[in-house]
């Protein structure tokens, strides 16, 4: 049973993640008319890349984050069934980060913050940017320390038992963004905040570009990982099954654990700073990252049969009509994973050396990246609200219908966008430019591209308006619901015990510290070791 501060405590979380997507949905909107150059009128260099800036935050930090936090603690309350763990604790997390949030609003909403959601040197923005970005990520370790915690005091008081996969997964994810956010905050402590204050006159682009990347990709699997837990805990339920293997799952959480934190230097292919034997280590790594996604979608897919089968379906294929596709959480599942497969294909070109050349500074990559986390991840935070929303607030969602119309039309939306953004990579439009406004031949076969790009930003936009449509009636609704359970989906096979290593963290911390040791050490260390030049700012 959640009781009503848990459930007080996580709307709190969702609305503020849910205002911030809803606002950075309505800036790409912009952002893809601006860019396409047909209204000439709303052509702004300075405004264009203040609204990427911001409609960049807000998605990759403001709404992950926020949405992370409260989904972790209904998480945590629901599958270990027990009280959460210093409330008070909790709150002043959520206080800071929502300072820090408004904080590094201020700057970006008047122009003096456009450096990107990567805020890479030497463009520089306003330091209430940088302080208010750290405090978010300060006020989200407070929320790792309760997940650890409960993690702990649980195991604790049921020794030799299992830990429920939900907790699993989530303290995996506390214990993956501590480790990762590691690099951003000694970017924006030790760099970036001084030389924004004036205190130190230049800063090191190769070092910072280093310590980002130590935070750039492990961040997508914090993002990622609530919508894999849905994928296993929730989807099998909802599809009227049980889940396949639990052994699998708690593996597969491993290995994201482990594999995605060394893997940054990929992003830095085209960089001098790093040697050929880091990246190729890091390249790698990030190969074998796929195994736990590959691990999962044999893991879903075969839970989805079972219950397809169990509900009629016959046939190589006929488990899959039989399925129930009018349950948001089933259809949900069903379109990530087809847009992860894409975007997944996408990974690997980026990851591989001589293909990443080719792309890297293309269109091709917010191709990329918006299909695995507006598509796979976002959808999945979706049908993630719809399943929790009325077990937090009580109430019945205020239609059946709306829901599956509002996900075919984020997914529908998203495949229209990013279908051209590939291929104007592979043409060799730029990403990172305001416009693209070029006088030659090559230009006007981007043209229809553009137009399509248009299209699929509208309906995206207006995919984005009903799910908070949806989520504010929900919240008026009258009917009242008696049960604030959260249900996990069984296990084909009873789990009675799990191999220590698959209970806890310990080692697999240990593993960590060696890999990134071995992977970041030199890399960084030699940035005292040999004479470097700094950088002045600008920017704003």
């Amino acid at each position: 049973m959640i009781d009503s501060g848990v459930r007080k405590l996580a709307l709190s979380h969702l609305w503020v993640a849910f205002g911030a997507f809803g606002l950075a949905s309505v800036l790409g909107l912009y952002q893809v008319l601006e860019r396409s150059g047909v209204i000439t009128a709303m052509q702004s260099p300075a405004v264009y890349f203040a609204s990427v800036s911001t409609h960049g935050v807000l998605m990759a930090f403001v709404l992950t984050i926020f949405f992370i936090m409260g989904f972790g603690y209904v998480t945590a309350v629901s599958s270990l069934k027990t009280p959460l763990w210093n409330p008070a604790f909790c709150w002043a997390g959520f206080w800071l980060a929502l300072a820090g949030t408004g904080l590094a609003a201020l700057p970006l909403l008047i122009g003096r913050a456009s450096v990107l959601y990567t805020f890479y040197p030497p463009v520089q923005a306003n330091a209430l940017f940088y302080i208010g970005a750290t405090l978010l990520v300060v006020a989200s370790w407070l929320w790792c320390v309760v997940m650890i915690v409960m993690h702990g005091q649980w195991k604790k008081a049921h020794p030799g038992e299992p830990v429920p996969l939900p907790m699993f997964a989530t303290t995996a994810n506390a214990i993956l963004w501590l480790w990762t956010s590691a690099g951003v905050a000694a970017e924006m402590l030790f760099q970036l905040i001084p030389w924004a204050l004036g205190l130190a006159a230049t800063v090191d682009v190769g070092m910072a570009r280093t310590l980002f990347a130590w935070t750039l990709h492990p961040i997508v699997y914090f993002w990622l990982i609530p919508a894999y837990l849905a994928l296993y805990s929730f989807v099998p339920k909802a599809a009227g099954g049980r889940l396949f293997s639990h052994e699998l799952g708690r593996a597969a959480f491993v290995m994201l654990l482990v594999f995605s934190l060394p893997i940054g230097f990929h992003h830095l292919y085209m960089d001098p700073e790093q040697g050929a034997g880091f990246k190729l280590s890091h390249g790698v790594g990030t190969f074998l990252v796929a195994l736990p996604t590959l691990m999962t979608a044999f893991t879903v897919t075969a839970s989805m049969e079972m219950a397809g089968r169990q509900r009629g379906g016959s046939g190589l294929f006929g488990w899959i009509g039989a399925l129930p596709w009018r349950n948001p959480m089933v259809l949900a599942g069903i379109l990530a994973a087809a847009m992860l497969v894409l975007g997944g294909f996408g990974g690997i070109v980026n990851a591989s050396y001589a293909m990443n050349a080719m792309v890297h500074n293309t269109a091709w990559v917010p191709g990329h990246f918006h299909l695995i986390f507006a598509g796979t991840t976002v959808i999945m935070y979706m049908a993630i609200a719809y399943y929790i929303w009325p077990q937090l607030n009580g109430k019945a969602l205020c239609s059946d219908k709306l829901p599956l119309i509002q996900l075919w039309s984020w997914f529908i939306g998203m495949v229209i966008l990013t279908t051209p953004w590939h291929i104007l990579g592979l043409l060799g439009q730029p990403r990172r430019i305001s416009s693209v406004t070029y006088n030659s031949l090559l230009t006007l076969a981007w043209e229809p591209y553009e137009l399509a790009m248009i299209v699929g930003g509208g309906v995206l936009t207006a995919s984005a308006l009903l799910f908070l449509h949806i989520l504010a009636k929900s919240q008026r609704q009258s009917v009242t619901e008696q049960s604030f359970e959260i249900e996990y989906a069984e296990y084909f096979h009873p789990v009675t015990r799990v191999p220590a290593l698959l209970n806890g963290f310990t080692v697999w911390n240990l593993i960590i510290l060696a890999l990134m040791l071995a992977n970041f050490g030199y890399p960084i260390a030699q940035f005292f070791l040999v004479k470097t030049f700094g950088s002045t700012g600008w920017g704003y």
